[in-house]
């Protein structure tokens, strides 16, 4: 697969994931309606799907890694496309609930190979601008998607939205399948660790059920935290004994690339917090319409898609850390402003703020991820940075609710200190002299010797 078809391909596998998310949210409604379901049963049609996605993401990371990223993209797709159709054409709440999990799974093969087919596609110092097309896709996607889930559920019903993400899933999986050349898988001789994948899946399966029934009874969360707890412990000390640990040292031991992981969670779960809370301040406090709130909004997706281009120059320039702690910043910044702000003017100026430096942070922590990740664990360092964007916005929402009870503003003004709480972490990122246009040791090139180019 050339890099030119790899690169849309990547960016289409993100979108379809985006715009799924998206257009979800507004069918819901009208999906409870024509069903018959319960506020709690059309809720679990997102659960399931974060609970199956948050829990494979980083054995499906290896499953990449072993048997090839394009494959698993492929199955991903033409999975995720068979399902949504077969989702569209669910006869019950329960059917519904049940394809979305099959769903989540067929996500969770196609999101870390994304990412995995563009660490094997492009060298390390082409990385960046092919990331910031992929932001920028996610970034209009977010912008397009309620506009299109809401003309689409008004004109043709709630089973329109899933119909239309069956085309292109199918289109970009069979030519990611028939239509490029043999793939070399990078580690084919890498043992899977199926113990491993398990309790890190019953981790994060418990912690991201726990997170998004909050506001719960209080045995019932704690015991979901618990068994997270116990699961993860488990996890880790299998993994210090492991021949063939999940996460390989050379990918987890990285503090540059736990500094990464750690501002990508703490910066989406401030920021989709505070689109939580931001909803009930435009349309409860504000007596705005969907439609108009959601107007508010778009300069958020604008400047995300605006942004992410102008970070691979900003990287060569500053480096990782001040790039991501600036923008953190920034977005800190923005939140604060939502805080206080009830005009127009303002709440689209501290939109445009939490685009620009969610866009910023997206491509340059993405970059620091899978860059420093040798191809052979590519797949693997994909799904870590999946996990990290799939679990902070649970965070955020779980923050946002629980908080909701001591006034928006509060709320928003804890969301600002999450995200500037990973300014400092941003410190341990890579500086100008270590993001340079240079391949590392681990693609081939010694130290010391320029990269052909």
């Amino acid at each position: 697969m050339n890099r030119r078809t790899t690169l849309a391909s990547s960016a289409a596998g993100a979108v379809l994931v985006a715009l799924d998310g998206t257009v979800l949210t507004v069918a819901q409604p009208s999906l409870q309606r024509a069903l018959h379901a319960s506020y709690a049963q059309v809720q679990w049609t997102s659960t399931a799907y974060l609970v199956a996605v948050a829990s494979l993401l980083v054995f499906a990371g290896r499953l990449g890694d072993r048997y090839g990223q394009r494959r698993m993209f492929a199955l991903g797709m033409l999975g995720f496309g068979v399902v949504s159709a077969a989702i569209g054409l669910a006869p019950g709440i329960g059917w519904v609930i049940g394809l979305r999990a099959a769903q989540g799974v067929f996500g969770a093969l196609l999101q870390p190979a994304t990412l995995g087919m563009l660490r094997a596609a492009f060298p390390p110092d082409r990385l960046a601008m092919p990331l910031a097309v992929r932001t920028s896709a996610i970034g209009l996607a977010a912008a397009v998607g309620p506009l299109l889930g809401g003309a689409l559920v008004s004109c043709l019903g709630w089973r329109a939205v899933f119909f239309l993400s069956v085309p292109p899933a199918l289109g970009f999986g069979l030519t990611a399948l028939l239509r490029s050349g043999p793939e070399r898988p990078a580690a084919s001789s890498a043992p899977l660790d199926v113990p491993g994948a398990l309790l890190l899946g019953v981790s994060l399966a418990c912690l991201v059920h726990t997170l998004v029934a909050l506001p719960a009874a209080t045995t019932a969360t704690a015991a979901g935290l618990g068994g997270a707890a116990l699961s993860g412990a488990a996890f880790v000390r299998h993994e210090r004994r492991a021949a063939s640990p999940l996460l390989p040292p050379g990918v987890i031991g990285s503090p540059a690339v736990g500094a990464a992981l750690g501002v990508l969670v703490a910066v989406s779960a401030s920021l989709f917090g505070t689109l939580f809370v931001e909803t009930y301040v435009l349309q409860r406090r504000l007596g705005l319409d969907p439609f108009d709130s959601a107007l508010r909004g778009v300069p958020l997706a604008v400047l995300m898609v605006v942004s992410a281009p102008l970070c691979p120059p900003l990287l060569r320039r500053v480096g990782a850390r001040c790039a991501v702690a600036t923008a953190t910043a920034v977005l800190a910044v923005g939140v604060l402003v939502l805080s206080r702000a009830t005009g127009a003017l303002a709440q689209g100026g501290a939109f445009a703020l939490l685009g620009a430096g969610f866009g910023t942070v997206m491509v340059a922590a993405t970059h620091v991820v899978v860059r420093r990740a040798d191809v052979a664990v590519a797949g693997v360092a994909g799904g870590l940075q999946q996990t990290a964007l799939n679990v902070g916005p649970v965070v955020g929402v779980a923050a946002g609710t629980a908080l909701m009870g001591a006034g928006e503003g509060t709320a928003l003004l804890v969301l600002a200190v999450v995200a500037a709480a990973a300014v400092p972490v941003a410190c341990a990122l890579p500086g100008r002299d270590v993001v340079s246009i240079t391949h590392t040791s681990a693609d081939g090139v010694r130290p010391g010797v320029p990269a052909r180019r």
